[in-house]
């Protein structure tokens, strides 16, 4: 079984560490997620990719796109559609909210992690984002790696 991490969110099944990467954050908020039995043991045993989910609105309602969570094999005739859109659960004023987000230009709602909560329901990490230029991606490495540096002369200096 994969290890999981347990934080404040809870046990973290999967993440998306490429989009911190990608995008900047602006905001982030928890949704719930509609899944099948099948989905939800493969989500247990650490078996998911975020690496190009995304999410949108599709007739009225929030869902998540090209998640791929492979199939459960002792799921035998009770599989699922691996990159299915999955439908994410959220109250109207925060989805109202999400559309105004994604409607200005350049934002997009990008999926960091999926988790259980301590009721041991599925959570999504949702993050309003906008896209980051290849300079920036430079810079916020250039900025890390300073930091690293930094502390690395301090502990020699001590």
């Amino acid at each position: 079984m994969a290890k999981k991490k347990k934080g404040a969110t809870g046990n973290i099944a999967v993440q998306n560490r490429k989009a911190r990467h990608d995008y900047t954050i602006e905001s982030n908020m928890e949704t719930g997620l509609v899944l099948t039995g099948s989905e939800v043991k493969s989500l247990r045993q650490g078996h998911a990719s975020l690496v190009d989910a995304w999410a949108g609105e599709r007739n009225g309602e929030l869902w998540m796109f090209n998640c791929y969570i492979p199939e459960y094999a002792a799921a035998r005739n009770f599989g699922h559609e691996e990159r299915r859109p999955r439908k994410l659960l959220v109250h109207t004023r925060e989805f109202d909210r999400l559309l105004m987000a994604i409607q200005r230009e350049g934002a997009t709602l990008v999926p960091l992690s999926i988790y259980f909560n301590d009721r041991g329901l599925a959570k999504v990490d949702l993050g309003i984002a906008t896209g980051k230029r290849q300079y920036d991606k430079r810079q916020t490495e250039k900025n890390r790696d300073w930091e690293r540096q930094k502390a690395r002369l301090l502990r020699e200096k001590n």
